[in-house]
């Protein structure tokens, strides 16, 4: 077989294997190296003793740090996974959240003020994830679009359809 052709065959089946791979981001690669350094307005909540009072409707709502802040635009339409939590847009009647944001913190969007809009995933799930679990942190997978939405909590800069939701579990050490 000639070289030019079996060079052609090997990336013909190598192309879609190396497409499929799924990449891990972490937060801090959903913003541009270039982008100004943001300052948080307030700590996240870390004790769960001061949740019930975050999560409070009576609380004052929390104005967003940057609701317009610049994304990686090189991430649209990438495979990826992503860790984070989960704060509920939209509920079942069995009790899944099918449409959420993902956000780097627990308490984020809620009396606590919402991190950079780059910092935030709109994610759209068909199972999705059961409300009583959403006290933990989850993996995320699915194609990244880099595409500013509109929610009545925030202002965000990546939309992902979820292909994978799964728990986050710290790795043994």
């Amino acid at each position: 077989m000639p070289r030019p052709l079996f060079a052609g065959l090997l990336l013909a089946i190598a192309l879609p294997l190396w497409a499929g791979e799924v990449r891990e981001l972490n937060w801090s690669d959903l913003v541009p190296p270039d982008a100004p350094v943001e300052t948080p307005q307030a700590a996240p909540i870390h004790d769960l003793s001061q949740l019930a009072d975050a999560l409070s409707e009576a609380g004052p709502a929390a104005l967003q740090q940057s609701p317009a802040a610049p994304v990686v635009k090189a991430l649209d339409g990438q495979a990826v996974k992503l860790p984070g939590y989960i704060v509920p847009l939209d509920v079942t009647d069995e009790g899944r959240v099918t449409e959420f944001l993902l956000v780097p913190y627990f308490g984020a969007c809620i009396h606590v003020p919402p991190p950079p809009s780059n910092q935030i995933v709109h994610v759209q799930a068909e199972l999705g994830v059961l409300l009583d679990a959403l006290y933990q942190p989850f993996w995320v997978e699915g194609p990244l679009k880099v595409e500013h939405s509109s929610s009545e909590l925030a202002e965000v800069g990546y939309q992902m359809q979820a292909d994978k939701i799964y728990a986050y579990e710290l790795p043994d050490s």
